[in-house]
């Protein structure tokens, strides 16, 4: 196999190419304009995650005094740091620049943002009240100068770093001192304050220029010539240091370790660039940043993500239209989901679908007098879950319900534990993983008596059962029946409480001891076939690849002829498109409305397709570290309905973007008409009910 010089892309930069694709999203014209300021908020907090996660994680590697060269792709995470704070500089200036298009856009549409220096008289007597009532109450500020030690900045919590040029009492003779404070922006009151309405004009005002607008009543002890506020903030290492004290349980040491956090590392610095010289300075030696941070100059705002939550206004046709989530075709809610299930398999493809299937699964089963255990897996949940509420009633109806419940669910970790604790409380039989492994499979199993024998029904999923994400995250979930998968999902269940038994799977591709190897095996029948002369090709959908034993093993499948489509929504580290390498291999990424989520694999098999959905993306954490589930696709109607969303997504010219070396996110075109797919999957659901 001929090798470019470049085999493959770092990771780091591919995901920050990723997030390029979602600041696309907020320049698109022909997205809803309030839905473009929330792509930024978007791009925003996947910056802040980035740099708590990837970043950190680099740094760690720098502060080692090691190069990192082995698992960075051959480069050196020194010069990785450097590269990433350059990238991260550009696209920030260009997301300054397209938020400042977008808001003479909404000014066209009599919505206007005003700063400090903007407000009205009528406007300023309600700042002055909102202010007084609810702002002044929740405000910390700090005076700096005579402190021994330097605050505790909290992780990407924006602060106003304040400069007071003070004058003598007298107003005579000049204090020969600043005075430096620091304002936090309180986290618990709507960044962005809507002004009354003045006629058809709607008026907001950023909470950080309420408060800039508001610094006299704060400093008025204060004799000042001038005062001058500047955002900034931090962000912190969000590794888990888990210590390996026996007399704590697991949740105790997961509790420990999230409160650590709060005092780990800083990794980021973030500033307004007009910030005076001397201000800087000042903040900078007090807070202990060295040249491995990245530092890097900003606008005016920060914590850009709450532009997620930026208000409507009532503006419906700012904003895209809701879509209803449609029933699945011959799944009636009317009937037993448990009856129906034992006829046939079912799929339920959020958010096109309701997400209801799963939760009228679980409440049916807790009321069924017939059931008699439930088990569960949780990574991520909603706010007030339902399935929590489900699976409560459930041990109230006498059900032995257990849930193996992940707490190490990066940046969950606090909400994972409250509902640990409510489980356990409620008299749920909880599990705490695997040591050493994350628990990341989605799957559920009941067992019901009939007939003097316990049957199961359950369903396996690419994404979390979670009734909030799955409005805007695409996720399949499959319903079945089907004793043998069942039986071997049993044994999964059984692996979280016998960690030292491996068990070996005829149906189901579970990590970490077979997803490799098993997925590898499927690679090479493709490629036995294509050297045979047979049909031969893979399609592949997932969030990221970026195990270089997958990316190497695909390079050589298409050196051997197999044609290989692949849908990553996000990091790629694969190059597609390689004359000697990747000639066969072709690789898109969707970037839309709703965030795709899907794992979907399908091998060509000599005309006869295999086709799996998983919870487990092409990494080498979900292969080696997680226990990951993979479950065949044995229902022919499920089969093509899977094969045709792929084709669907595969033939998207208006939101796809084509993955090469470049890294450029350049957008796909073709003669063919105009296709969206997400829009177009809705109306292919719409008109399968139809039929």
């Amino acid at each position: 196999m001929i090798k470019s010089k470049n085999q493959y892309i770092n990771r780091e930069i591919s995901w920050l190419s990723f997030n390029a694709r979602v600041l696309q999203e907020s320049a698109d014209t022909k997205v809803p304009l309030i839905e473009r300021l929330r792509f930024l908020g978007i791009f925003s907090n996947n910056l802040d995650e980035f740099f708590k996660v990837r970043y950190a994680t680099v740094k760690r590697i720098v502060d080692a005094g090691k190069t990192g060269k082995s698992v960075l792709g051959g480069e050196k995470a020194k010069d990785l740091l450097e590269e990433i704070t350059k990238i991260v500089i550009k696209q920030q200036t260009k997301s300054l620049k397209i938020l400042g298009d977008i808001e003479k856009e909404l000014e066209s549409e009599n919505i206007f943002i005003i700063n400090e220096k903007e407000v009205s008289k009528s406007q300023a007597a309600f700042i002055k009240t909102y202010f007084m009532e609810k702002v002044s109450p929740r405000l910390m500020t700090i005076v700096l100068n005579d402190l021994r030690e330097f605050p505790l900045l909290k992780d990407t919590a924006a602060y106003l770093a304040i400069k007071m040029v003070l004058t003598s009492l007298d107003g005579v003779e000049d204090v020969p001192e600043n005075k430096y404070a620091l304002i936090e922006i309180p986290k618990d009151i709507d960044r962005f304050v809507v002004l009354p309405k003045e006629g058809d004009k709607n008026y907001i005002i950023i909470l950080d220029d309420l408060i800039r607008y508001s610094l006299r009543h704060i400093f008025n002890m204060f004799t000042y010539k001038s005062i001058s506020a500047h955002m900034i903030k931090i962000t912190r290492d969000a590794e888990l240091d888990i210590d390996n004290d026996l007399s704590k349980s697991f949740i105790e040491k997961i509790s420990s370790s999230v409160e650590h956090r709060k005092i780990s590392d800083p990794v980021r610095f973030v500033y307004d660039k007009r910030i005076a010289k001397d201000t800087l300075s000042f903040l900078m030696e007090k807070m202990g940043i060295e040249e491995t941070d990245s530092i890097i100059p900003g606008g005016i705002y920060h914590n850009r993500r709450d532009y997620m939550k930026f208000p409507s206004l009532g503006r419906k046709d700012l904003m895209y239209d809701k879509i209803t989530p449609l029933l699945v075709k011959d799944f009636n809610f009317e009937g037993s989901i448990l009856e129906q299930i034992a006829v046939k398999d079912h799929l339920q493809y959020t958010p096109y679908h309701t997400f209801s299937y799963i939760t009228k699964f679980l409440r049916e089963a807790a009321l069924d007098p017939q059931v008699r255990t439930i088990k569960l897996t949780v990574y991520r949940l909603a706010s007030n879950s339902q399935v929590v509420s489900s699976l409560i009633n459930a041990v109230k109806n006498g059900k032995q319900v257990t849930v193996q419940i992940e707490l190490q669910a990066r940046f969950d970790e606090q909400a994972n534990i409250q509902y640990a604790e409510l489980l356990q409380a409620e008299g749920v039989k909880l599990i705490f993983g695997v040591p050493g492994l994350k628990v990341h499979s989605k799957i559920c199993l009941i067992e019901r008596e009939e007939n003097d024998k316990l049957k199961r029904y359950g369903f396996i999923s690419t994404g979390n059962f979670n009734e909030s994400t799955a409005k805007i995250y695409t996720d399949y979930t499959l319903f079945t029946a089907h004793s043998s998968i069942l039986k071997e999902l049993n044994k999964v269940f059984d692996f979280f409480e016998t960690t030292y038994k491996i068990n070996k799977y005829k149906h189901l591709i579970v990590s970490p001891h077979y997803t490799k190897n098993a997925f590898k095996a499927l690679i090479d029948q493709e490629i036995e076939n294509a050297k045979a002369g047979k049909e031969a090709y893979i399609k592949l959908k997932m969030n990221s690849l970026t195990s270089y034993k997958m990316v190497d093993k695909l390079y050589e499948a298409s050196n051997a002829g197999v044609k290989i489509q692949l849908i990553i929504r996000g990091v790629c580290c694969l190059i597609p498109g390689v004359k000697g390498m990747s000639e066969n291999i072709q690789a898109i990424s969707v970037v839309d409305k709703f965030l795709e989520h899907t794992r979907l694999f399908v091998f060509g098999n000599n005309g006869n397709p295999k086709v799996y959905i998983s919870s487990a993306d092409w990494m080498t954490r979900n292969l080696d570290f997680r226990v990951e589930v993979g479950c065949p696709i044995y229902d022919e109607d499920i089969k093509k309905e899977l094969l045709d969303t792929f084709d669907i997504s595969w033939n998207d010219n208006l939101k796809a973007r084509i993955f090469s070396e470049k890294q450029d996110n350049a957008y796909r075109k073709s003669d063919a008409p105009e296709l969206r797919s997400q829009f177009e999957l809705y109306d292919y659901y719409k008109t399968k009910l139809s039929k």
